[in-house]
């Protein structure tokens, strides 16, 4: 039986065809009919700035007493783990990232969540608190800071599968959340900075950010009353003709 097609999906669709060709030739644009701008953004970014924090969370380490009891949730994957050039660098909790600090880098967890990362492989684990995004590799789901892939014994393997467990969250809790569709990494910064300009054309009430990032130039798309279920939509349709581009659905509270 046939389906009715949701409302937004012909958004979408409008949104992807325009990120295929931008990001494949950024010198021609093909012209259409756009769908209906999205809500208003609050802000936009001044060019070439890396995206601000959305909030700031304490620096000091989780303790092992907070992990007991049943998981509120588990996630398995791949982790990898960051240190240099990031380290003293700013985190997206807003704090100073510490490479020997036990933490973690988690695209859609809240910032502040604390997890036990367990190396499968291994049995090794460790507590961390979620301080960061990322990471933006495919098949990966965490990053680990240098001294928790140590701690798992991540770090001279590199790569390990993981068990996540989410023992304790921010009180905002998993509800709600500022969601945003990041789309990186342009090896051409002209291709980057060329769909930034066309996604605004189109969709001027929409914040679109584009900034260099640790792999490439990165774009970022964000609405004033987006939820996870329309990002992750969004962030399914688009995708980028250049091999390094790849959209991912971010959460960035």
């Amino acid at each position: 039986m046939r389906r009715t097609p949701h409302p937004r999906l012909g958004t979408l669709c409008a949104l992807a065809a325009a990120c295929l060709l931008l990001a494949g030739c950024h010198h021609r644009h093909k012209v259409y009919e756009p769908p209906p701008p999205p809500p208003p953004a609050a802000t936009t970014p001044h060019k070439h700035h890396a995206p601000p924090p959305e909030t700031s969370s304490s620096p000091t380490a989780p303790e092992p007493a907070a992990v007991g009891g049943k998981p509120l949730s588990v996630e398995y994957g791949v982790s990898s783990w960051y240190g240099p050039p990031y380290d003293k660098h700013p985190g997206a909790n807003g704090e100073i990232y510490d490479q020997n600090a036990m933490t973690a880098a988690h695209r859609t967890l809240p910032l502040g969540t604390i997890v036990r990362v367990t190396n499968t492989a291994t049995g090794q684990s460790a507590v961390v608190k979620i301080t960061d995004r990322g990471p933006f590799v495919h098949g990966r789901v965490l990053d680990l800071s240098l001294a928790a892939a140590k701690a798992t014994g991540v770090y001279r393997a590199g790569l390990a599968r993981v068990k996540i467990e989410v023992f304790t969250l921010p009180p905002t809790g998993y509800s709600a959340g500022k969601w945003c569709v990041q789309i990186g990494a342009f090896t051409d910064e002209a291709n980057a900075i060329a769909l930034k300009a066309d996604l605004l054309r189109r969709y001027p009430t929409a914040q679109v950010i584009e900034f260099p990032g640790p792999t490439g130039y990165w774009v970022r798309i964000k609405t004033a009353q987006a939820d996870r279920t329309w990002m992750t939509q969004l962030a399914g349709a688009i995708k980028p003709s250049e091999p390094a581009a790849e959209a991912w659905l971010l959460r960035l509270d």
